[in-house]
């Protein structure tokens, strides 16, 4: 469980880390079924959107009552996994992610997520790590993006250059099975990885169900930005109940 300084350092810098680290054999586990979904789709080399539609077993690492126990404490006690990803930076060639929020293009409203960001490898200031711009969250708006075309960035919506102070950017150094949480609107990136290790990280995103997670408005905006169609993603309740009644949500895997 997060102690009330953790929860706090949450409310008021967007983000923590946790005392909390997933065992080894995990992490051995999730790099093998990452190896095997990059071989049978090379194309999501850098970022694979949505692991559950490739390999559903994925589920169980989300099922992980700890990672579960401390989002409760910071969105409530109703949760719903609305997506699973892999962001990856292979050595010596792992691509930018530029700075963005998060929730500028999730189809989810009112706007609320906590993403749970696991380290399957270390994360370093050599190899791309996450940084993050403490309290950059706290005014609940989505910055101004500009859409990018470069085939050297993870994703294509980077923001303007003046609606952030990049001098406050802190690096977000993790050993591997260690985890960070983030609020939606926390503005993050990382830079390349030109070190020979790689930097491997999935992700959890974790909303309340007091939030619904609407499949028309998904459907218009992966349409708009030529990505991947969000109206296919599954939901599923991981604690409490569909606060408001209208989220899809698939049982869990016995």
């Amino acid at each position: 469980m997060l102690t009330k300084i953790q929860i706090e350092h949450y409310r008021e810098k967007g983000y923590v880390i946790p005392d909390y680290c997933i065992r080894g054999p995990i992490l051995r586990e999730i790099r093998e079924k990452h190896s095997r979904v990059i071989h049978n789709h090379p194309e999501y080399r850098d970022n694979c959107p949505d692991l559950l539609s490739y390999d559903p077993t994925f589920i169980k690492y989300a099922q992980d009552s700890e990672i579960l126990n401390m989002a409760t404490q910071l969105i409530g006690p109703n949760i719903a996994l609305w997506n699973m990803s892999f962001f990856a930076k292979p050595a010596k060639n792992g691509k930018k992610t530029p700075w963005h929020q998060d929730g500028q293009y999730w189809p989810i409203r009112p706007l609320a997520t906590c993403t749970v960001w696991i380290a399957i490898d270390s994360a370093t200031r050599e190899n791309g790590c996450m940084q993050f711009i403490p309290g950059s969250h706290k005014e609940k708006k989505i910055l101004k993006h500009n859409q990018k075309n470069n085939e050297d960035y993870t994703l294509q919506q980077e923001l303007q250059s003046d609606q952030i102070d990049k001098t406050k950017a802190i690096d977000v150094i993790l050993s591997p099975g260690q985890i960070s949480l983030h609020d939606v609107y926390l503005a993050h990136g990382s830079d390349v990885n030109s070190s020979k290790n790689p930097r491997r990280g999935m992700t959890l995103r974790l909303m309340p169900t007091s939030s619904v997670y609407d499949y028309q408005l998904a459907h218009s905006l992966y349409k708009e930005r030529g990505d991947y169609d969000g109206s296919k993603r599954k939901l599923y309740l991981m604690r409490g109940i569909d606060q408001q009644g209208k989220n899809n949500c698939n049982n869990l895997p016995n």
